[in-house]
Formats: structure tokens, C-alpha cells, sequence
């Protein structure tokens, strides 16, 4: 069981949209020394060929290889006494899945995540090596997330969405503040988008 760090749990103040500043910094308090501040590196290949200066940050050097670790810690240690004894549930194929089952186990939350049944395998025995119990439901990540919901419902449990809730975004920004701290001179970041999350919270 990890300690709780100071402006986490119950009584703490969680973000709600439209994310601020303010709740990336919370955030990064929150997490830190459980992530990786990763190293944010120039990278000669991508600056010749883009003719600028390009420096890359190793999200993939996180325990789970992700960004996603991020946000989901700052979810789970926002939750109160209450939603922790109830436990969570998040829909993945993968990065998140992974995210949530590790950082739920190390903080003592039961975790169920909810796999779309053509989810690789190593996926799905990472994910339950973590500590989480899998259900493999669903031909996509549509009847998945329907499953998901219907066991937060059902259960009681909160649904840790992977992308689309103010402190996974605002957990997730915290890849910027490290950026901007190792690398000021930075102009623009290009940020990956699939549900959006990270770019939102950077």
C-alpha cells in the first residue's frame, strides 16, 4: 500500500472541465516520484529532416511504457475512502489498461478492466499480471465501454475513462510542464492525438 501524497484523497480538490493550469500542476504534484520524469532528448534525425530543431520526450522509459500512467494515478488518487473500497473499472486494449492495473495494485484498489475480445493476448496477460481482473467482452471498443459502464452501475465501481475526464487530462498534461522545465526554449509541441486526452491536458 503506497502513501497517499499530500493534496491527494479524500478532501482534495478534483478538476473538472474545462482543465486549468492550476489542475496540471496539482497533478504533478500528486504523481510525483510514482512516474518517470522523462528525459525530453534532441533528435538529429527528425531535426534534419524537418529542418529545425526537434527534441523527443521517452514517455515509452514509464513502467507501463506510456503516458498513460499519468493520468490514471492522478484519477485513483483523487478517489475518496469510499470510491477506493469500491473499486474501478476502465475499458482498454491496452496502454491504459495496463496503467490503471498497476497503479491501482500498488495502491491497494480493485480493478476490473474491461478488453475487447480481439485484444492481444500479451495485452490482456500484462494487464492481468498487473494485478486487474479481466473481462474480455465485445467486438470493439464501443460494446467494451458498454460493459465497462455497466459494471461502474451495477458495482458501484468508478470508471476511469481513458481519456475523456478533467484529472486523467489534467495527469496527462504534466508530460508539457516537464517538457517546458528541461527544454524553455522550446516554440511548439506536436502532440499524438487518439481519444484526445493527451493534447488536451498539454
Amino acid at each position: 500500500m503506497t502513501a497517499l501524497r499530500p493534496g491527494s484523497g479524500p478532501g482534495a480538490p478534483v478538476p473538472a472541465l474545462p482543465v486549468t493550469y492550476d489542475d496540471v500542476l496539482a497533478a504533478a504534484g500528486r504523481i510525483a516520484g510514482a512516474v518517470e520524469h522523462t528525459p525530453t532528448t534532441h533528435s538529429r534525425t527528425l531535426s534534419q529532416v524537418l529542418g529545425c530543431t526537434v527534441a523527443v520526450k521517452f514517455e515509452n522509459l514509464q513502467f507501463v511504457a506510456s503516458f498513460k500512467e499519468r493520468g490514471a494515478l492522478n484519477k485513483l488518487l483523487l478517489l475518496t475512502d469510499a470510491e477506493r473500497a469500491k473499486g474501478v473499472v476502465a475499458m482498454s486494449a491496452g496502454n491504459h489498461a495496463q496503467a490503471v492495473a498497476y497503479h491501482a495494485s500498488r495502491l491497494g484498489i480493485d480493478a476490473t478492466i474491461v478488453m475487447p475480445t480481439d485484444t492481444p493476448f500479451n495485452k490482456v496477460q500484462r494487464t492481468h499480471e498487473l494485478g486487474a481482473t479481466v473481462v474480455l467482452r465485445g467486438t470493439g471498443l464501443g460494446e467494451a465501454e458498454a460493459e465497462a459502464d455497466r459494471l461502474a452501475a451495477d458495482e458501484g465501481r468508478t470508471y476511469v475513462h481513458p481519456f475523456d475526464d478533467a484529472a486523467v487530462i489534467a495527469g496527462q498534461g504534466t508530460c508539457a510542464l516537464e517538457m517546458l522545465a528541461d527544454r524553455p526554449g522550446i516554440d511548439i509541441l506536436v502532440v499524438p492525438v487518439g481519444g484526445g486526452g493527451l493534447l488536451a491536458g498539454m
